[in-house]
């Protein structure tokens, strides 16, 4: 009885050929280039709206908001704070969806 369970279970195991060949690991790689994709075109807009902005329109980013703080600074600041968010979110789903997936893919490797 037990004979047939590792036989079923050898069976199951595929090469890292057959995985990377494979439909799952395909929709995978570009699950994974999506979410970069669109997580670095949300950066770009960030930083080089800013940038843009500065260039395109100073008048607007001068405007005093405090005693010696100008707009510029505040929205600098932004920047940088998206990026971080930008990055905690791909940390969050990697952890969350990527991973896992990559695991159980391993996991379906020979051993």
């Amino acid at each position: 009885m037990s004979n047939v369970v590792v036989k079923t279970e050898r069976l199951a195991s595929k090469s890292v050929h057959e995985i990377i060949e494979s439909k799952e690991f395909k929709r995978l790689v570009m699950k994974r280039w999506r979410v970069s994709l669109v997580l670095l075109s949300l950066l770009f807009v960030s930083y080089y709206g800013y940038i843009l902005l500065i260039a395109g329109n100073k008048a607007l980013v001068s405007t005093k908001i405090g005693e010696v703080t100008t707009l510029a600074i505040p929205l600098g600041i932004a920047s940088i704070v998206i990026a971080w968010i930008l990055t905690a979110v791909y940390v969050v789903w990697a952890n969350n969806v990527y991973d896992p997936e990559v695991e159980r893919l391993k996991g379906e490797l020979k051993p």
